[in-house]
């Protein structure tokens, strides 16, 4: 072949060798496309292999990758030992509790070592491994169904390792100072590590002084010079891995006590010192402890350690301080110990007194313990009184026996108080005293006296009323030690057993409460309270009964008659015990009127006078009565007539003071002021006509040989309208007052209403005055006075004597009572006013209040026909 054939051939080679290839990368791109279209799972992270260090946390994803998500089913994970990985169990959260009702723990369960869970938001499935283990390498498989006939499935192979872990390498280190000490590194790895050691960075070879050991750095002898960082270091060939574990080593010594006497000794009552030195590193702390108790002294009342210096100090010693202390001098390299006794100069301390509980009709016994030098003598006595029981058996009560022993010896001694046939009087604390020459001690303890249930103070209470089915409490408290349970019964069944929505018990004791809906008189009965506890059982019956309103009144009798008010006496029906009267009404009308519905109604407290007032003079009246209890109002009764007598002059007022000094004839009303007086007083009965004003007259004066002598020319007179008190002004201090008080209306002046009235001395002024020379006029005048000083003496001599003189014939014209003057007066009153007769007559409603003291009356009209208090 020729050039020009090879030429060709070449080029022909060429063009085939070009088509060829493109078709190669053609065919490269259809197969590429077609591989992106092809359904399949992904896992993540993509390497195939993945390593993990054994105790690790680790994720794998598998994700669907097909042109149809929705068309995947039995998305799931297969272990290494193709089993179908479960997901997450659902957690059920039970909290479980003790027999207290405490929680112990929250109930959930654990999560398995592998499970399964889609990732939110996303179609990819997630296997979670808490915590990986050796077991757990292998080949993990992702498999799903796609269009109900294509099987997708890929996998992922887990590797596993263990890395370096310091299982035994604190960071801090102290050895002994002349021990062998091993600086302790101990490494765990897979594949197993190599261990060297480094001081200040140079690396440590074996050596007399330093072994390089397994688990361990061993240095001989140790020393202070062997202070410093030692750094173990940890490497693994295979993976590359190197750990360093840098440890301080500080040289500690033992504690050495170098100073503590053998013996010690304290006098009782007084501070105490004592002191224990120890040398060590780091420096020790120092305890002391009582070996009798084998007690950490510093934690005691009274004592007070200083750990640093080992200085034992005791604010004030008692007997319980004597006995043998251990001085202990401790640090982190060790402990050192001595010993030491510590005498006491004793007086009297109580030891033992302990709190006893005994049972009714049985012997109890309380017991006292002392110590002191020499022995103390005790005794009890009861809390509050200072009768002490004598030894032996009392004389009072023989009940009651006092043992007393004694051992000198030792200096102790006990007493015990005895009781037989405990009763519940003997419940209570009693103080045991222990004496000898140095003192006496004191201490108290407790008898419990326990008993059966009591229902003593609830016998006397009354039954418990209802009415209209109205609920009532039914309290049941029992008395008993320990406290009793109660159980409520009715017609001989536990209510707790009958589920009567009607019956509710509230509390189960000591105290319980029944309470009753009586909606039928059913429920209207005898409820049976029984207490238990463990010495017995008592019983209390609580009667529930149906309340009436009272029965009518048996009698109500006229008491006391005005012109406008009549007082009655009214006689109480028979009542239920616990179901009292709480009012009663009236009801009157003239005896014209024959309709009781028009009638008036009054209403008064029990306490308070029966008063009707408002009414007509020379009028007859018809009155019934009631009684009221809390249920309502009963039926009227009594129906009686009463006749009011013809208008007359008002009653006597009735002043409002009450004597607080008692003089030898009457009583004396005291004013808290030198110079005024208040006086207050009642509105009494106008007797058909109203009052206008009051009359207020007082006088000063004083009493001579029983006599009241008034001066008339210093009397004042006033007249006080619409009001019930006055206000005297500018009185003498300490000077007695007569006060009269009158009622006045139309036709008159009542009787006088008469008070004693005293001021107080008030303060007494001194004033200095100036020295004068006497003017001549001065004496001209004291020379007049002399003389009219001389005619008085004599006038009161001839007076005296004789029965002559000036006031002789005052004396006979002003020596009458004020009984007389007061009756003249009233019967010159009489004459200047006549009775009238009113044009009309006013009817009112009114309402009597009495406070305890006073009755005060108010008139009104009142809306509504009754009116209670």
């Amino acid at each position: 072949m020729g050039p020009i054939g090879k030429l060709k051939m070449g080029r022909h080679t060429a063009a085939t060798m070009a088509s060829a290839l493109a078709a190669i990368i053609f065919l490269n791109f259809v197969l590429i496309a077609s591989a992106v279209d092809e359904p399949r799972l992904e896992i993540f992270p993509s390497q195939k292999v993945q390593r993990k260090a054994v105790g690790q946390a680790m994720i794998l994803t598998c994700r669907p990758n097909v042109p149809s998500p929705n068309l995947v089913a039995d998305l799931q994970w297969k272990d290494n030992l193709n089993n179908t990985i479960l997901p997450k169990p659902h957690q059920i959260y039970q909290p479980v509790y003790d027999s207290k009702g405490h929680r112990i723990r929250d109930n959930m369960g654990r999560n398995p070592p592998m499970f399964t869970e889609y990732m939110t938001g996303t179609e990819s499935l997630a296997l979670i491994i808490n915590h990986l283990s050796v077991e757990m390498e292998g080949k993990y498989y992702c498999t799903a169904s796609y269009a109900t006939n294509d099987i997708l499935e890929t996998s992922v192979t887990v590797k596993t390792y263990v890395g370096i872990t310091w299982t035994n390498a604190p960071e801090n280190q102290n050895p002994i100072l002349g021990e062998d000490y091993v600086v302790r590194c101990e490494v765990k790895a897979d594949p197993n590590p190599t261990i060297d050691w480094l001081r200040d960075g140079d690396q440590i070879r074996s050596s007399e002084k330093y072994v390089v050991q397994t688990h361990g750095l061993l240095i001989r002898n140790v020393q202070e010079s062997d202070d410093g960082i030692y750094t173990c270091r940890a490497a693994v060939v295979e993976t590359g891995e190197l750990v360093e574990r840098t440890i301080r080593v500080e040289v500690y010594s033992r504690p050495v006590i170098t100073y503590l006497p053998t013996t010690l000794e304290a006098t009782e009552g007084k501070p105490f010192s004592a002191n224990c030195t120890a040398t060590g590193k780091p420096v020790p702390e120092i305890f002391w402890i009582k070996d009798a108790n084998h007690q950490n002294v510093a934690t005691a009342d009274r004592f007070l350690v200083n750990p640093l210096t080992g200085v034992l100090n005791i604010n004030s010693v008692t007997q319980d301080d004597y006995g043998t202390y251990t001085c202990i001098a401790k640090n982190d390299a060790g402990v050192a110990d001595q010993k030491t006794k510590l005498n006491v100069l004793i007086t009297p301390s109580i030891y033992y007194l302990y709190n006893v509980t005994g049972v009714s009709e049985k012997e109890v016994a309380l017991t006292c313990r002392a110590k002191g030098r020499p022995a103390p003598a005790i005794t009890f006595r009861r809390w509050g009184s200072e009768d002490e029981f004598t030894a032996g058996a009392q004389v009072d009560d023989e009940r009651i026996i006092l043992e007393q022993h004694f051992d000198d010896d030792k200096g102790e001694s006990s007493g015990t108080l005895r009781i037989s046939k405990a009763m519940r009087s003997d419940d209570g604390l009693y103080q045991c005293l222990a004496r000898n020459t140095g003192g006496t001690a004191y201490s108290t303890g407790h008898i419990e006296v326990q008993f059966r249930p009591d229902f003593t103070h609830m016998k006397d209470l009354p039954p418990v009323f209802s009415w209209e089915e109205r609920k009532v409490n039914l309290s049941c408290l029992a008395m008993s030690i320990p406290n009793a349970t109660i159980e409520w019964r009715w017609n001989g069944k536990p209510i707790k057993d009958i589920h009567d929505k009607n019956l509710e018990i509230v509390g189960t004791g000591p105290r319980s409460d029944l309470i009753v809906h009586p909606v039928a008189r059913q429920y209207y009965s005898v409820y049976k309270c029984i207490a238990t506890n463990i010495h017995g059982t008592s019983e209390h019956d609580m009667q529930l009964k149906e309340a009436r309103v009272p029965e009518p009144v048996p009698a109500a009798q006229p008491k006391q008659l005005t012109a406008t008010s009549v007082t009655f006496e009214i006689r109480s029906p028979p009542t239920e015990f616990g179901l009292p009267i709480t009012a009663f009404t009236v009801q009157y009308k003239e005896a014209i009127n024959p309709d009781w519905s028009t009638a008036l109604n009054r209403s008064w407290s029990p306490d308070s006078p029966y008063i009707v007032e408002g009414l007509k003079p020379q009028t007859m009246y018809h009155f019934r009565f009631a009684a009221r209890n809390q249920v309502g109002l009963g039926l009227w009764g009594v129906n009686t007539q009463q006749s009011t007598p013809k208008r007359s002059a008002p009653e006597e007022p009735k002043p409002l003071h009450s004597p607080v000094q008692n003089d030898i004839e009457e009583p004396v009303v005291v004013s808290p002021y030198s110079d005024h007086f208040e006086l207050r007083w009642s509105v009494p009965a106008d007797n058909g006509e109203p009052i206008d004003f009051y009359q207020v007259k007082y006088c000063p004066g004083v009493k001579i040989s029983g006599t009241w002598h008034e001066l008339e020319n210093e009397c004042q007179s006033v007249e006080v309208p619409e009001s019930t008190s006055y206000e005297m002004t500018h009185l003498a201090g300490n000077t007695y007052y007569r006060i009269e008080l009158r009622a006045h209306n139309i036709i008159g002046f009542s009787s006088p209403a008469s008070v004693i009235m005293k001021t107080t001395r008030g303060i007494d002024v001194i004033q200095m005055a100036e020295r004068q020379v006497l003017s001549s006029a001065s004496i001209v005048g004291i020379a007049v006075g002399g003389v009219l000083l001389l005619l008085f003496i004599i006038d009161l001599l001839c007076c005296v004597t004789i029965n002559m003189g000036v006031m002789a014939s005052m004396c006979r014209r002003t020596k009458r009572s004020p009984s007389e003057i007061d009756e003249e007066a009233k019967l010159g009153r009489d004459e200047k006013q006549p009775l009238q007769t009113p044009t009309e007559s006013m009817k009112q409603n009114s309402t009597i209040e009495f406070d305890g003291k006073f009755v005060h009356s108010r008139s009104g009209e009142i809306i509504g026909k009754n009116s209670a208090v």
